[in-house]
């Protein structure tokens, strides 16, 4: 059986045409907000950043996977945003690498820890392969604000849910973390381009 591609992963939502819509107006909004914040290339490179995320929360929001490709995307795009935001070129690419590793070095390292602690797998690969493109997207100061903000919208969102089936908290219930880690890395790269460039 072939691997499923990225377009026929999101091929399935045309069976709902309000959430097509919902998403599709989601993307525009989305580009026009990084061409505000970022005029020029950069703004151009946030725009291919926020479609990739929104591309990676409804797959993984649909099949629980965030699609390698995607991950290699936001990561490479990442590089050129590096190279072109902050000269000199080299020295930029290099940083912008080293905090992709560091941030997926600790994704895996929390893997790791949960697994041996729980015997089961709490992020699952995909997840800590997504992370490294958010240190090579952000800053030191932006990458936190991004995990951050991963983590309390999937607390958020799962704790509703439950509720409103009124049904008990079950924390072995498998959970897309992708679906919010993704639009989080957009989000804090427009804080980053906007409110932490001014203060720095």
């Amino acid at each position: 059986m072939s691997p499923i591609s990225v377009v026929e992963r999101l091929a399935v939502w045309r069976e709902r045409p309000l959430a097509v819509c919902a998403i599709a107006a989601a993307a525009i909004a989305a580009c026009v907000a990084s061409l505000i914040a970022a005029p020029g290339l950069a703004g151009f490179l946030g725009a291919a950043l926020a479609l990739i995320a929104i591309a990676i929360a409804v797959i993984d929001a649909r099949w629980f996977i965030i699609p390698n490709e995607l991950s290699a995307a936001a990561f490479a795009l990442g590089l050129v945003h590096a190279a072109v935001s902050e000269p000199p070129v080299l020295q930029a690419v290099f940083f912008a690498a080293l905090r992709g590793a560091v941030v997926a070095f600790l994704f895996l390292a929390l893997r790791v820890g949960y697994r041996r602690l729980r015997g089961r797998d709490g992020i699952g690969l995909g997840d800590v392969k997504l992370s490294a493109a958010t240190g090579v997207w952000l800053s030191w100061l932006a990458i936190p604000i991004a995990i951050e903000i991963a983590a309390l919208a999937a607390i958020a969102v799962f704790a509703v849910r439950h509720y409103a089936a009124g049904r008990p908290l079950d924390t072995a219930l498998k959970f897309p973390f992708g679906m919010f880690l993704a639009p989080s890395i957009w989000l804090a790269w427009i804080v980053d381009a906007t409110l932490l460039s001014v203060a720095n």
